[in-house]
Order: C-alpha cells, then sequence, then structure tokens
C-alpha cells in the first residue's frame, strides 16, 4: 500500500462511507476488516435525513431507498393512544430527503462494498484485524494479525480507525473512552405481527412511555423491530428465552396465538466518548470515537456523520488544496457534538419514556403535545431530532 493512500480499519457503515468517498475522489484505499465477510449486525436500522443527503454523493442512494421503508412521520405515545406525532414534511425545505428510511444497516454495507470493488485503487481486505498501529512523521502504519499467528504490515498516510465501540485502533493509541454503561441492557425482537392493525394510526417509528416497562416499536420491509429495556437481575439466557420474549410482546399487544420471532438480539447500552478523535496520522470515527443508546438513532448516523466529514478533510489534504492541519477540525467539530448532543438526547429520551415520577410524566407530556401542536416549536424540534441541527452546530466550531 502506498504511503500516500488511507488505510481504514473496519467494514461497517461508517468505514465504507469513508472509503467510498476517498476513492470517488481518486485517493487510494484499503480496508481492513478483522471478520471474514461483511458484518450483517441487525442494530441500527434508522437512517436520518442529513444522512440520506449525504449518501446521495457515493451513488448508492437510489438502490438504498428500493430496499427500505420511508417514514414520514415519527410518535411518542403511550398505552392510551398518541401523545404527539411530527411529520418530517416540515423540513423538506432544508433537506431532499424528508422522512426517516428505515433499513437494516448491513443492506446499505452491501452497497458500499459492491460500489467500492468497482473504484480504482482500492481494496478490501477480510479477516485482517488491525492489533497495532506505528507511526512516522510520513506516514502511518497497521499492524495486522491474519490468523495463525502471521502478522503484516500495511501503511498508509493517515489511517481511519472505524472498528467500532471495541476499536483496536483507539486501544493502540492509549485515547480513554469516557463514560459509563447503563445497568440495563436492550432487548431488541423483530417479528411480522402487523402491530399497525391494532394502534390506532401507528407510526413507522413510535416510542411508547410507560413507566412499568417503556418500549420502541420500528417498521423495516416485512418486519417491526421492538425494543425493550432488561432488569440488571435477568441473566441473558433469561432474558432471550422464549418465555421472556413472549411475555414482552405479549405486553405491547395481546395476542392470541405466540409471537412469531424472527430475530433476537440483546445488548449493553453505553454513552461513552473518546478523549481525542486524532492522534497523529490515525482518526477515530463512529462507535470506535463515540456509543450512546439507540434512543433516537444517533449512534450510526452520528457516525456516518464523522465519516463525511473527516473524509472531505482528508481529500483536500491529499490533493494539496489544504494543510495538514486542516485535519484539526475534524475533532474540532465532531467530538463537541458526540459530548452534549448524541449522548444528551438520546439519554434524555430514555429517561423521558422511563420516568416513574408522576410530576415528570405529566411535564413531558404535556411539552410534547404543546411542542407538536406549534409549528415553529415543532419545526426546531424535527431539526434536533433529523441531526440537521447537531451538523450546523458542528458547522459554526
Amino acid at each position: 500500500m502506498s504511503a500516500d493512500g488511507v488505510l481504514v480499519a473496519g467494514a461497517g457503515p461508517v468505514g465504507l462511507v469513508v472509503a467510498v468517498y476517498l476513492a470517488l475522489h481518486d485517493v487510494p484505499v484499503t480496508v481492513l476488516e478483522a471478520e471474514p465477510a461483511l458484518p450483517e449486525t441487525l442494530r441500527a436500522s434508522t437512517f436520518h435525513p442529513p444522512t440520506l443527503d449525504m449518501l446521495e454523493s457515493t451513488g448508492v442512494l437510489d438502490d438504498f431507498l428500493a430496499l427500505g421503508l420511508a417514514a414520514p412521520t415519527v410518535q411518542y405515545r403511550e398505552r392510551a393512544g398518541c401523545i404527539a406525532e411530527f411529520d418530517f414534511g416540515q423540513i423538506a425545505d432544508v433537506t431532499a430527503h424528508p422522512y426517516r428510511l428505515q433499513c437494516e444497516q448491513f443492506k446499505l454495507n452491501r452497497l458500499l462494498y459492491e460500489k467500492l470493488t468497482t473504484l480504482a485503487g482500492t481494496e478490501v481486505l477480510f479477516s485482517h484485524e488491525v492489533t497495532g498501529v506505528e507511526e512516522t512523521a510520513t506516514s502511518v502504519t497497521a499492524v495486522v494479525a491474519r490468523g495463525g499467528g502471521a502478522t503484516q504490515r500495511y501503511e498508509g498516510r493517515f489511517l481511519v480507525g472505524a472498528d467500532g465501540a471495541r476499536s483496536n485502533v483507539r486501544k493502540a493509541l492509549d485515547i480513554p473512552f469516557d463514560g459509563f454503561t447503563w445497568p440495563e441492557r436492550f432487548l431488541v425482537v423483530s417479528t411480522p405481527f402487523p402491530f399497525d392493525d391494532h394502534f390506532d394510526g401507528l407510526a413507522p417509528v413510535s416510542y411508547f412511555a410507560d413507566p412499568d416497562e417503556w418500549f420502541f416499536l420500528l417498521r423495516v420491509p416485512g418486519l417491526w423491530r421492538a425494543m425493550f429495556p432488561t432488569r440488571p437481575d435477568e441473566s441473558d439466557d433469561e432474558v432471550l428465552s422464549d418465555a421472556s420474549v413472549e411475555r414482552r410482546l405479549q405486553r405491547v399487544h395481546p395476542a392470541e396465538q405466540p409471537y412469531a420471532v424472527r430475530h433476537r438480539t440483546l445488548y449493553p447500552v453505553h454513552q461513552r466518548v473518546a478523549a481525542r478523535y486524532r492522534k497523529g496520522r490515525a482518526f477515530l470515527a463512529g462507535d470506535a470515537a463515540h456509543i450512546n443508546n439507540p434512543l433516537g438513532g444517533m449512534g450510526m448516523n452520528g457516525g456516518i456523520h464523522d465519516g463525511y466529514n473527516l473524509a472531505e478533510r482528508l481529500v483536500r489534504v491529499w490533493r494539496g488544496e489544504a494543510p495538514e492541519s486542516e485535519l484539526d477540525g475534524y475533532e474540532r467539530q465532531r467530538r463537541p457534538i458526540a459530548l452534549e448532543y448524541a449522548n444528551v438526547h438520546s439519554t434524555r429520551n430514555k429517561l423521558n419514556l422511563e420516568s416513574r415520577d408522576a410530576a415528570r410524566q405529566q411535564e413531558f407530556r404535556r411539552t410534547m403535545r404543546e411542542t407538536a401542536a406549534d409549528p415553529n416549536r415543532s419545526y426546531d424540534y424535527l431539526l434536533r431530532i433529523s441531526m440537521i441541527a447537531s451538523l450546523r452546530q458542528a458547522a459554526k466550531l
């Protein structure tokens, strides 16, 4: 690999977005992925309007839109009915895609990978786990484990660590990952059960506030994904058991027949942000840089926003259109957003949905109803939950 090129650790949505953007601008790029094939995790499945606007430049957006389900509205509900509904059509003046797209992230990965394989100067290497980072004044080297004890070194001008929450790049750079882990884990269950036939006017994205056990329903093509909190005293086996999954789904809606379950996933929930996003010639992006609870869909979308911000800067530097100090702006713009926006907003969502304090419950419901009823307030709220507001805030830093 030429030291004039860029190394990308991780072939998830963030790493592949970076790689495709660089390759489209004639920057040589090598993607190093630890897994033997493209990851097909079922975690993120919401793509916000500005993320779709960004993906348009990759050339895969039309195919991706055809695979997903457009969700023009989002609701906050309680069991008695809808508290408030917000329509992304209100912000059509600032985005070409005034809706959320509901689609599993691995489908985007496939499209980006296929695109990357058609571009010159690119390489995607599977079963290549980055385990170390070495740097000189003019280059950075990724130390890669190949299995069976074999080790290789790949040299580039820059390295982007998009290798997930357990990032080996972040560990190799000795960058702290400060924050905390929530005591409960989240259970996500996918079912073809037609919840929209049983909840009047149910939106494809619906958050249900409930002091006993909140839940979240999200529609993807052919399935509903239901998210639940779990108790800290429940073991993994208990949570994932047929009886536990059935009990939680029956609380959402009592059904005569047992629910058909297509997938079930249990995962810990963190709020953490890396102390630095840049160290020398190496950068962190996506989950390697920040993780938060998934209520609001800020994590993956924020990671893709990281990727575009960094890739644009790398292109300008590689072309000689900007000095390397241009790259300092990446951390300056993106890290405060993770600290002050995604973490704060996702935490507020969780606390509002689960609150058992009667006064707080009443205040949350009143505020949401008043916000939805006021065109100016609802417009501003939609800018926040779509992450357009965070991008505008970052641009000022």
